[in-house]
């Protein structure tokens, strides 16, 4: 078994070679910043869930007045949907949502960097509403390299920049002009 390489010996020349058994790679995973992340947010929250609010305040609970009175039913009712059709699209789409898709971001597995589980997703989903309700926690993500929330600890999940982001017919389009 070879001496693994230190710096002395490489100062002076006495170069050993380290046998790949001693070198133990770790993937690198390409983790998307804060920045992508809130405007994949954005993009998710005035694409999915404002048409929500609005028909829940109007139609539902009929008008400001009524949403006023019952504000917990009011949020019961938007959040409800919202957090639904979030699981379906993450589900559906490997992991993306509209707003992931068009920031080519991705949730993945942190263990096996493989598409979460139905679980996984529903479990960070609604801990994400955990996560929104503490607000000392919103600044983890600016702390760590990884840049993963509360939210995607407790699933065992991370949020990447997408290698191969899906084929989107109008963004060809878009990008060649016709």
């Amino acid at each position: 078994m070879a001496k693994k390489q230190r710096f002395r010996d490489t100062k002076r020349g006495n170069n050993t070679k380290i046998t790949s058994k001693e070198k133990k790679e770790k993937p690198t995973i390409p983790f998307a910043g804060n920045g992508i992340k809130a405007k994949a947010f954005l993009t998710d929250t005035f694409m999915l869930f404002m048409p929500i609010v609005y028909f829940v305040i109007y139609v539902v609970m009929g008008g400001l007045e009524g949403a006023g009175a019952e504000r917990l039913l009011t949020w019961t009712y938007t959040l409800v949907p919202f957090l639904t059709i979030l699981t379906i699209f993450m589900f559906k789409d490997e992991g993306r949502t509209p707003g992931a898709r068009a920031q080519k971001l991705k949730v993945i597995n942190f263990q096996t960097l493989e598409k979460p589980s139905l679980f996984e997703i529903i479990f960070r989903n609604f801990s994400f509403l955990l996560t929104l309700t503490i607000p000392f926690m919103w600044f983890v993500p600016f702390f760590r390299k990884d840049k993963r929330g509360l939210h995607d600890f407790l699933s065992g999940t991370c949020v990447i920049i997408d290698p191969k982001p899906p084929t989107d017919p109008v963004y060809k389009a878009s990008k060649t002009g016709k």
